[in-house]
């Protein structure tokens, strides 16, 4: 009875395995071109990509050179692995990512194999017996400190993946050495493995087609920059209905969004830019944690803007311009305008690594039109009003003009990167210095929209000091 039974499963189950083959190879064409849509699109949007991967093949392939040549595999042995294993765990995909894992497992290596070798050293003075004791001690004490030290967030930050094989290679040695008299010898090949993989890494890392993390940030920040101005460009036309053509559109707008969740990334390519030498016009000791500051303000204003965006959509719905928003759009448009154009010169300098020269008569000007906007928000009168409209349009007004202030401390912040980074001016630029903002607006009174339309500059009479 319980073999007829077995053989109706058996018998059950066949049907069912050859009707879940016959689903599967029916599916694997459209999965095949799935796969094959995904891997276009992963290495169309990064080509480095690919690029990394070659490089990682080149350096293990380098590497294994030593198993297969006989003369080398004598020198080393079996320890021959560990420059193999330093290849996979080192390459990273930035030369700032491989040096700081390279260097974090070159000195933890051989700060763990000479403490491992002194311990084994001081356990052989107490003889046998207290030999495990005293072994046993010093395992715990470094494994418990490093371990602890783990937790701090700068160490995290730089020396996590170090201090985590500060331990591995420490017990290694020490404990290893109980058992094997050789401990001299497995560390001197344990540690010379290692730098080989390492060397071979780094070698293929900057010498192939390098990708530096502080020019991706660079560009990151650049980029958050240019997105910031993208939208305040972008929001005075749609909000008032005057798009035209080679306005940036709607989705264009948006991309100011991106920069909400930038944090976690500019950190991390802030903390791979530290170890990169110098390349390209990043000097040494490059100010990488002034990007941070940017990075801030970048999303300070994002944060902002996002409340500006509330009220596109509000207006994308409610097409009708109350009377209201027609006596203030002049001056909101160039609020908008200029604050766009004035991050806009930020984002190429930055991209440039030139001194922010041309930002602050923009800012001037949107200045102005601030002021101009608030004296049209005393004189109005708002009796005959509708009460929400006027809330509406008072916290937009609001908004823009506290945009400008965010728009500023980001042009002070990238002055300041500026300075402390060397960067330099184009050969040839003339040196322009705008009028105090107190002269501006004296002009305004006298000549009003004049002023609006027109740059007002000063030629510094001194000689341009040579950059």
């Amino acid at each position: 009875m319980a073999s007829q039974k077995t053989s109706n499963g058996f018998e059950g189950l066949l049907p069912c395995c050859f009707l879940w083959v016959k689903a599967m190879s029916g599916k694997l064409p459209a999965m095949a071109v799935e796969l094959a849509t995904a891997t276009k699109r992963l290495a169309r949007d990064d080509p480095r990509r690919v690029v990394h991967s070659l490089k990682v093949g080149l350096a293990i392939t380098l590497v294994s050179l030593f198993y297969y040549f006989r003369p080398l595999y004598d020198g080393f042995g079996a320890s021959t692995m560990w420059a193999l294993i330093s290849v996979i765990v080192v390459f990273e995909f930035s030369v700032g990512g491989t040096l700081g894992r390279g260097l974090n497992r070159v000195m933890a290596t051989l700060a763990a194999g000479a403490l491992g070798f002194g311990a084994h050293y001081l356990a052989n003075l107490v003889g046998e017996k207290g030999r495990p004791i005293v072994l046993g001690f010093f395992v715990f004490i470094p494994a418990a400190i490093s371990t602890f030290i783990r937790f701090f967030p700068k160490m995290k930050a730089r020396y996590d993946y170090g201090m985590l094989i500060f331990i591995l290679t420490f017990c290694m040695v020490s404990v290893s050495g109980y058992r094997d008299d050789e401990i001299v010898k497995l560390a001197r090949d344990r540690v010379l493995t290692i730098l080989i993989g390492c060397s071979f890494t780094l070698f293929v890392c900057i010498f192939v087609r390098p990708v530096w993390a502080g020019s991706d940030l660079h560009h990151l920040v650049a980029t958050n920059i240019d997105s910031l101005a993208t939208f305040l460009q972008g929001f005075g036309d749609q909000y008032f209905g005057l798009l035209g053509q080679g306005q940036a559109s709607h989705g264009d707008i948006q991309m100011y969004r991106l920069i909400l969740n930038s944090k976690s990334n500019e950190e991390s390519l802030t903390n791979l830019a530290r170890w990169e030498p110098r390349h390209w016009k990043f000097r040494y000791r490059h100010p990488w944690r002034q990007y941070l500051e940017i990075g801030n303000l970048n999303r300070d204003c994002a944060y902002r803007l996002e409340v500006l965006n509330g009220y596109l959509k509000t207006n994308l719905i409610q097409i009708p311009l109350s009377q209201i928003q027609d006596q203030f759009q002049d001056e909101c448009l160039k609020i908008c305008s200029e604050s766009g154009r004035s991050l806009r010169e930020l984002s190429l300098a930055m991209k440039k690594m030139d001194p922010p020269l041309t930002v602050k008569p923009h800012m001037e000007r949107a200045k102005v039109a601030a002021d101009n906007l608030k004296s049209h928000l005393e004189e109005w009168r708002f009796e005959d009003s509708n009460a929400i409209e006027v809330v509406r349009v008072a916290s937009l007004v609001s908004l823009l003009i506290d945009s400008i202030w965010c728009v500023e401390k980001i042009g002070d912040s990238v002055q300041k990167l500026a300075s402390a980074g060397g960067f330099k001016a184009v050969e040839g630029q003339s040196c322009v210095v705008v009028a105090p903002e107190d002269q501006l607006q004296d002009l305004a009174k006298d000549h009003g929209a004049i002023l609006l339309a027109h740059h007002v500059i000063t030629i510094d009479e001194q000689e341009c000091t040579p950059c």
